[in-house]
């Protein structure tokens, strides 16, 4: 984790607001409500960092219309959380950060799903494969072993498919049953029709695979890995899972099912953003806040 923890904007709330200011707006505030230009910036101790837009007069600050919109967490702090969590290979527990970053259990683990709401579709640029590229499909599975149970079973184990292009990006998601009607419309939403597809021998990718540009099966069950000369493989994927399953086990210990997808999403935002800095990386998390909402009531309601 490379963080310059003395930077102000992760101390000094002015600094923060106009490092967001900064990102959204480049100098030229614009109100959320309408777009208009027009606006005036609000002063005072009970109106700093509002603005007032002279067309609509409808009230906003640089939380509106963001993950942060309604939060009472510090600019500063919403910063650092940010920062430690792109930084953060494996992620960051909720408990952790609150230990960090000088909150509750519970604000932190809102904050997180706040931030990873954000890096949800960050770094989507359009289906992967294009141009005849090669996309390598796998699944795995999230969930304790029953012989590390002592004296109840363990959790029903949770599917992760996994679509990623070669030097390229990963997407990833939770799926309840892994069969080929819910593959292949995750495939063919995600993967350009002109692709090659690199599966291993389970038969759900068997018709899914004529459908591609190409199509190439490794048999794992028979310890084959590679073929065609090692162009026929998935093993960029196991790599992938292999971060991924070093967070579950490593940091987060357990994922419910409910907020399965959304980690899915942290794992995929640090892998796309492999080749930037932890610095770069942040900036494209805090650039993805915009024009999203979560609210407690929806997590509380997905997790129930």
């Amino acid at each position: 984790m490379n963080i310059d923890i003395t930077n102000p904007i992760f101390h000094d709330e002015a600094k923060a607001q106009a490092h967001i200011e900064a990102s959204r707006w480049d100098g030229e505030p614009f109100c959320e409500h309408c777009g208009s230009t027009n606006v005036t910036r609000m002063g005072g101790k009970t109106q700093a960092g509002m603005f007032q837009c002279n067309d609509c007069r409808d009230k906003f600050t640089i939380r509106t219309g963001t993950v942060m919109e309604r939060s009472h967490v510090p600019l500063h702090k919403w910063l650092l959380a940010t920062h430690i969590l792109a930084a953060s290979k494996k992620g960051m527990s909720a408990a952790q950060m609150g230990r960090m970053i000088g909150v509750s259990y519970k604000t932190a683990w809102f904050l997180c799903h706040r931030i990873r709401e954000a890096m949800d579709g960050a770094t989507d640029n359009g289906p992967l494969g294009g141009g005849s590229g090669v996309v390598e499909a796998d699944e795995t599975y999230v969930g304790g072993k029953a012989k590390n149970r002592a004296h109840r079973k363990p959790a029903k184990k949770k599917a992760v498919v996994a679509l990623v292009e070669r030097e390229g990006h990963v997407r990833s998601f939770h799926v309840a049953n892994v069969n080929a009607k819910n593959v292949r419309a995750l495939i063919t939403t995600n993967v350009q029709r002109d692709a090659h597809l690199m599966t291993d021998e389970s038969p759900i990718y068997t018709r899914l695979g004529k459908e591609y540009g190409a199509h190439y099966s490794v048999n794992h069950s028979a310890k084959q890995f590679t073929k065609h000369g090692g162009y026929g493989h998935s093993n960029t994927t196991e790599n992938f899972f292999s971060i991924f399953k070093r967070g579950v086990i490593g940091t987060y210990h357990h994922m419910s099912e409910a907020h399965l997808g959304r980690y899915c999403k942290e794992f995929d935002f640090r892998y796309n953003t492999r080749e930037m800095t932890d610095t770069e990386r942040a900036a494209v998390a805090i650039k993805g806040m915009e024009g999203k909402r979560l609210t407690y009531r929806r997590t509380d309601k997905i997790a129930a």
